[in-house]
This record gives C-alpha cells, sequence and structure tokens, in this order.
C-alpha cells in the first residue's frame, strides 16, 4: 500500500510550474503578523484553462519539535472557465506564530496532480 506521501511531487518552483511557491520573511518576531502568500507559476507560467488548471493550494506550519502539522489556510480556486470566467492561483493570509517551524504548501494540478514545497521559518 502507497502512503499519501508518496503520491507527493516536487521540483525547483523556477523551473517546474506546478511547484507552490511560499512568499513569506525568513524571520519574523514571535506572535507578530505577517503576511504569507502562496502563488504558482511566478517563474514558469501554469495554464488556467478549462482543461488544465490548479484547483486549490493547502498550507500548513509544523512548529519546531512538534510531530503534527497545523492548517493554515486552504484557497480553492473553482471558477475554471465557468461563464467564461478563470480565477489565477494565488492566495494570501495573515499569520503569527509564536515559534520556529516549517511551512508546507501543497498545490493541486487536475492533470498533473499534488506538488509540494516548503520553507523555514526562523522566529526570533
Amino acid at each position: 500500500m502507497k502512503t499519501f506521501g508518496a503520491l507527493l511531487q516536487s521540483g525547483d518552483w523556477k523551473g517546474e510550474k506546478h511547484v507552490p511557491i511560499i512568499h513569506c520573511p525568513d524571520k519574523v518576531k514571535a506572535n507578530e503578523e505577517f503576511d504569507l502568500k502562496i502563488s504558482i507559476g511566478d517563474a514558469v507560467g501554469h495554464p488556467n484553462t478549462l482543461e488544465h488548471y490548479i484547483g486549490w493550494f493547502k498550507v500548513f506550519f509544523l512548529p519546531e519539535g512538534k510531530k503534527f502539522p497545523i492548517e493554515l489556510a486552504t484557497f480553492v480556486f473553482g471558477a475554471h472557465g465557468e461563464s467564461e470566467i478563470f480565477t489565477k492561483p494565488v492566495g494570501q493570509t495573515t499569520v503569527k506564530v509564536p515559534s520556529t517551524g516549517t511551512i508546507y504548501a501543497l498545490s493541486w494540478c487536475n492533470i498533473h496532480g499534488i506538488w509540494e514545497n516548503t520553507k523555514e521559518l526562523i522566529v526570533e
């Protein structure tokens, strides 16, 4: 039996259009708000058509030394050409965390599956 983790794909977002890009500071102060943005296709554009699209992002934070991640956000892009309307896959939220940890981002492409990326976040 495969684990879910075996289904995740990754790569360098500068050369792979499916990898979610995590935009946030490298360092933040404990419990102070910061902007967290997730996008895709910043360097290599991803199609956004009825046939080929990014359907969602999920974002988690795993505090250092903890076993389980905390879900920070889910962004769903549901239009996909309905009435000729398309949504650009970008999500933004404001977050505050008490300790250092890792941000995990997942993106789902209807053709190419689920892609992951991570970013270490240092809390001073």
